[in-house]
């Protein structure tokens, strides 16, 4: 059975509800909000049935964490983040009347995941790759819908944009991720991760909970360099 076909039409940006209005109630001091939000307008021919992606841009922040991934390969990420809702759930028992899941979930019986432990980081990224590599050849497929029909959509809602040659060319001009905050998040998993162990892991200038600094001061009774 061929894989699905889903056209991509449009993308676009907008952003996460923030708390700089007043809105009469209490907000946690570290929400700011206003995080770019990107919506990626999508058409699977065979159902008929619109799809909107919604793509946080701090997804793509987090696969640089989870698998060690380049975060400035931006095309990979987004390629990555666009198909990986198609990866079958092992758990979800509706995935085994898809014939394309099935293959999927069968291919990838016994690969590591990003929390499986003592499991080298190059080995967790192909794993990763690999489920999306299959969840091409057998669930979806996208490709770019035709451009004059996507000129004519925007024309239609009174859009002076010019369609470009790629849809997600909006997406692909803009995003860069700062190594700030992808480390930060790596960081995130990696007490995650040890957290998993069979002992709780002991703070470090590199492994630390969320809001620890632990310093360079020397302990008790040691000399200073």
């Amino acid at each position: 059975m061929p894989a699905e076909l889903v056209q991509v039409w449009d993308a676009e940006l907008s952003y996460t509800h923030t708390p700089l209005r007043d809105t009469g109630t209490p907000v946690a001091p570290h929400v700011d909000g206003a995080e770019p939000l990107w919506c990626v307008y999508q058409y699977a021919p065979a159902n008929a049935v619109e799809i909107h992606h919604a793509l946080p841009h701090t997804l793509l922040e987090w696969r640089c964490a989870l698998y060690g991934l380049d975060p400035d390969d931006v095309p990979t990420l987004l390629d990555i983040a666009m198909h990986e809702p198609y990866i079958p759930d092992r758990n979800d028992m509706l995935t085994r009347t898809d014939p394309g899941a099935v293959k999927v979930l069968e291919a990838t019986r016994g690969l590591p995941t990003c929390w499986t432990p003592g499991v080298p980081e190059h080995e967790r990224r192909a794993a990763y790759l690999e489920r999306i590599r299959l969840v091409k050849e057998h669930r979806v497929s996208m490709e770019a819908a035709p451009r004059a029909l996507r000129a004519e959509a925007l024309a239609y809602v009174g859009s002076a944009r010019v369609a470009p040659p790629d849809p997600l060319e909006p997406i692909l001009s803009l995003v860069r991720l700062d190594p700030v905050r992808v480390e930060s998040r790596r960081m995130a998993v990696e007490w995650l991760r040890a957290e998993r162990g069979d002992q709780l892991p002991q703070p470090t200038f590199q492994l630390k909970p969320p809001a620890t600094f632990v310093g360079t001061q020397p302990r008790t009774g040691e000399e200073s360099l």
